[in-house]
């Protein structure tokens, strides 16, 4: 269908089978791609981040400072990424529930195989 590879990890926070906090599950329900923040500030490394989250932590997700890699610490104590800070994908406004991960892979098959057939029947 034109794509050569693609990748999803959000839509599986928010399943029931996932060991993440039942507020993140639930915040990747409630949240759009204006709620995603691109920072290297929590672990050195950009990546994608939940805006709510960083409000909690007591941050403002609109004035972030850049992060020195080479002073990044990880030890006791401090606000850490992905537990206290909630990564996420651009993809989240396609998350509208909590289910479970049976169900959200079955509903990417029939919608794979519906655009398949909508493409087949375009060309």
């Amino acid at each position: 269908m034109g794509a050569d590879f693609a990748y999803i990890g959000s839509a599986f926070i928010a399943t029931d089978e996932a060991r993440a906090a039942e507020e993140y599950k639930q915040a990747i329900v409630d949240c759009n791609s204006d709620d995603v923040v691109y920072s290297n500030l929590f672990t050195g490394v950009h990546g994608n981040y939940l805006a709510p989250s960083i409000r909690a932590a007591g941050l403002d997700p609109d004035n972030l400072p850049v992060s020195d890699p080479s002073a990044m610490n990880f030890g006791s104590g401090r606000t850490k990424a992905w537990k206290d800070i909630w990564g996420c994908g651009q993809g989240i406004g396609s998350i509208d529930k909590i289910q479970p991960a049976a169900e959200l892979v079955a509903r990417f098959k029939r919608e794979y195989q519906e655009a398949r057939q909508r493409l087949l029947h375009a060309a």
